[in-house]
């Protein structure tokens, strides 16, 4: 089975590469490399003990060729040469902050580039996706946890091109009821691979805490700023579901068996069901890795919520999936990354 990963260098994408090519699966990369880096494919290729394959016409188990899912050409002449029978999408911008300041951007590569991309899937009759969401698009979701039936009000630009995409790749099913689909609602993945090869490293500021943590127990950075600690939360700063990234991976593994025995769109919650508060994940690193973090209370950032922490019953239920790793876990493996690199 050939799949086709788009965004596969960055933090989540190259850990679900890991787990493809161990199941036997062979994959084709693309990236623009815009906010990734190609070292995190090498890293992939020591875990799984496979050759990372540059050469965009080869039939290697692991290719990588860069490109960008807003082209249609690039993306046309892949499908041709290596038959894709499914897609696991990631390739998007993905800053709350930066979505809110520059919404045109965020339209134009992410639900543009998605639409160019399930375009090119349906012309070459590859019918099989698994799409990247986030909790973004349940906004400021009035009970917790969150459960898939939420209503979907997302809160910032960021949340809205998942939910339009959501929205686009339902709309294909309903044309079309011969398409597999996934749509997987992420909460916040942190944590790294075990062997330190591979882990979260933006090429810009990080907009996500823990990277931001790592770099000030680093001394990259002096000091953490967290937005907002007047939340209604029991320390006043905002409460997030936080899961590790291995434990998204299963679930992408188990979502791409589900949705292959039959035509379907399922939608599900990829969350541990415990919210921590940034504050709770400070400690909780300082206590784990033996680092002081040194932080500043800063002014809450617009598009942020409260709360937000999933109901992950469904994904048990349809996926057999639940989460494995604990927040300690989560810390020491992001950690250890950056000790290693």
């Amino acid at each position: 089975m050939n799949i086709l990963v788009t965004g596969g260098a960055g933090f989540i994408g190259s850990h679900v590469c890991v787990e493809l090519l161990l199941s036997g699966y062979k994959i084709i990369v693309i990236d623009n490399l815009s906010n990734s880096k190609i070292t995190s494919l090498h890293g992939v290729s020591k875990i799984v003990n496979i050759n990372l394959n540059f050469d965009a016409a080869s039939d290697a188990y692991f290719t990588f060729i860069q490109a960008d899912i807003c082209e249609k050409e690039p993306l046309e002449k892949i499908f041709f040469t290596h038959q894709i029978d499914a897609v696991i999408h990631f390739a998007g911008l993905k800053s709350v902050q930066e979505s809110v300041e520059n919404p045109a951007k965020y339209y134009s590569n992410n639900v543009d580039g998605s639409i160019n991309l399930f375009n090119v899937m349906e012309k070459f009759n590859c019918k099989t996706i698994i799409f990247s969401s986030s909790a973004t698009v349940y906004g400021n979701a009035i009970e917790m946890p969150i459960n898939e039936g939420a209503q979907l009000l997302p809160t910032n630009t960021y949340g809205k091109t998942k939910k339009t995409i959501e929205d686009a790749l339902k709309n294909l099913f309903n044309l079309d009821d011969e398409w597999h689909i996934a749509i997987l609602r992420f909460f916040n993945p942190i944590g790294a691979h075990k062997s330190g090869f591979i882990g979260e490293s933006p090429l810009v500021l990080p907009n996500n805490l823990m990277p931001y943590i790592v770099k000030v127990a680093s001394r990259e950075y002096k000091r953490l700023n967290i937005f907002g600690n007047d939340y209604d939360t029991h320390d006043g700063t905002g409460v997030r579901d936080y899961i590790h990234v291995l434990d998204l991976v299963s679930g992408h593994i188990k979502a791409l068996k589900a949705i292959i025995k039959k035509p379907q769109v399922i939608t599900v919650n990829l969350g541990t069901g415990v919210g921590y508060s940034v504050l709770d994940v400070v400690r909780t690193f300082e206590k784990v890795t033996k680092q002081e973090i040194i932080f500043k209370i800063a002014g809450r950032r617009s598009g942020d919520v409260a709360k937000s922490y999933s109901d992950p019953t469904f994904a048990k239920e349809i996926l057999s999936w639940e989460a494995q790793y604990n927040l300690e876990d989560m810390c020491y493996d992001s950690w250890n990354y950056k000790l290693l690199n």
